[in-house]
């Protein structure tokens, strides 16, 4: 099994430029599924999790075809409505077909889903708020049956306990052909949210308000196929921009929007790290020591928990003390285990995690905890003294196209070998 070896101490400088979301990429795929026809997907990145979905895809019966970062789906023959255990297993965004395929087929069966194990992701607000569309769910023997009434959807409001990103896609996806004019409210506002929002209107949705926390969407009668770039992947962004912030940089990432990654940025500026703005990215340099700052996590605008982990491994080598609350997913510090074995001062309590800031880390063998936590334990030993071997990386190849070969061009140490 491969393993990412990163060799400390060198000053990281130049330019990178990010793919496509991944967390936008997924859903887009999945939504491709509402209309007959080929639709065109470009600035697709190429990482496991895209093989995953495109699995998921032809199992149903679609045509998927890759060329590069551009996808196209032909969704013209859907001959399953099943999404089989061994593949949504080994993805949650998976579920997301639910939706697509109760809107233009009113049946589905899906697997329970599996992913990250980051802690309880529950699928309670997917299933009532489809109720809410007139669809009728049974759970049982590890699936999700879901059947749509015979005169098809019709449109409702649902009000979301909390803006779960998977619910607010999979109701979007789902409403956009029910009857009426459907109603969302308390409904994920991330980026990835919105150019949902634009591909389902470029296929004919009537959808107002994303980005926001109501959601409107007036149902019609039937879909098209469409051509859609990708938006930027503000996640990859953040880590490469916190990359510069622990090398000292100047690192500029290209490829997405700063206004994305505002608070980020912002407590960024507080360690003491020099931030520039550019129309499609940022420049970061750091020329201080690393000073302590607060953070805890919130769905979008808040700060994102993707990027949690990164921000750890800054804070590890900060001049003092931070607090790191994590109120998303309650398992996102078994990362702080790893970063601990690389001599890092971090003491646990409930969702929040004391980071006393030391003087070095050692690089010592660690493993992905998952995906987030990968690609901040590489980083980290970026900074490190000596040798640091990350295992498991699969769990970083689902989100993260080329990493290592990034890293290298902007002067890291760093290698995939096989151990």
């Amino acid at each position: 099994m491969e393993s990412i070896i990163v060799r400390g101490g060198r000053r990281l400088s130049g330019e990178v430029r990010v793919e496509g979301a991944k967390n936008s990429a997924l859903k887009l795929m999945a939504a491709s599924l509402l209309a007959p026809g080929i639709s065109r997907i470009t600035n697709v990145p190429d990482i496991a999790d895209v093989e995953v979905m495109s699995e998921v895809l032809s199992v149903l019966g679609a045509k998927v075809t890759r060329v590069d970062h551009a996808l196209t789906v032909d969704a013209t023959d859907i001959t399953s409505f099943v999404a089989p255990y061994e593949m949504v297993a080994r993805m949650r965004a998976s579920i997301s077909v639910l939706g697509p395929l109760v809107a233009r087929y009113g049946q589905a069966r899906i697997a329970m889903p599996g992913g990250c194990n980051i802690g309880s992701r529950k699928i309670d607000m997917h299933i009532s708020g489809l109720a809410e569309l007139g669809v009728e769910i049974h759970m049982g023997h590890g699936f999700i049956d879901a059947i749509a009434p015979a005169e098809g959807l019709h449109a409702g409001h649902v009000m979301l306990e909390f803006p779960s990103v998977g619910a607010t896609e999979n109701l979007l996806m789902a409403a956009v052909v029910a009857r009426g004019t459907s109603v969302i409210d308390n409904a994920a506002r991330e980026p990835e949210i919105v150019d949902l929002i634009a591909f389902l209107n470029g296929m004919g949705a009537r959808i107002t308000g994303g980005g926001s926390p109501t959601v409107t969407i007036e149902g019609v009668e039937s879909l098209h196929p469409v051509e859609h770039a990708v938006v930027g992947d503000r996640v990859e962004a953040g880590t490469f921009v916190v990359a510069g912030a622990l090398s000292g940089g100047p690192i500029t990432v290209r490829g997405f929007d700063p206004a994305h990654l505002e608070l980020v940025l912002q407590k960024l500026r507080q360690t003491g790290c020099r931030v520039s703005l550019l129309p499609d990215g940022v420049t970061i340099e750091r020329t201080q020591p690393i000073r302590p700052v607060d953070i805890q996590t919130l769905p979008y605008p808040g700060f994102p928990t993707d990027l949690q982990a990164q921000f750890m491994a800054l804070l590890a080598i900060a001049e003092g003390n931070s607090i790191i609350t994590e109120n998303v997913f309650e398992n996102r510090f078994m990362f702080a285990d790893e970063l601990v074995r690389m001599g890092a001062d971090i003491r646990i309590e409930s969702h929040h995690a004391l980071v006393k800031g030391v003087a070095q880390l050692s690089g010592a063998p660690v493993k992905s905890t998952d995906l987030r936590a990968g690609a901040a334990l590489v980083i980290a030993g970026l900074l490190a003294d000596g040798e640091t071997v990350v295992g498991d990386i699969y769990h970083i190849d689902r989100g993260y196209e080329r990493l290592v070969e990034k890293l290298q061009a902007l002067g890291a140490d760093v290698e995939r070998r096989e151990l």
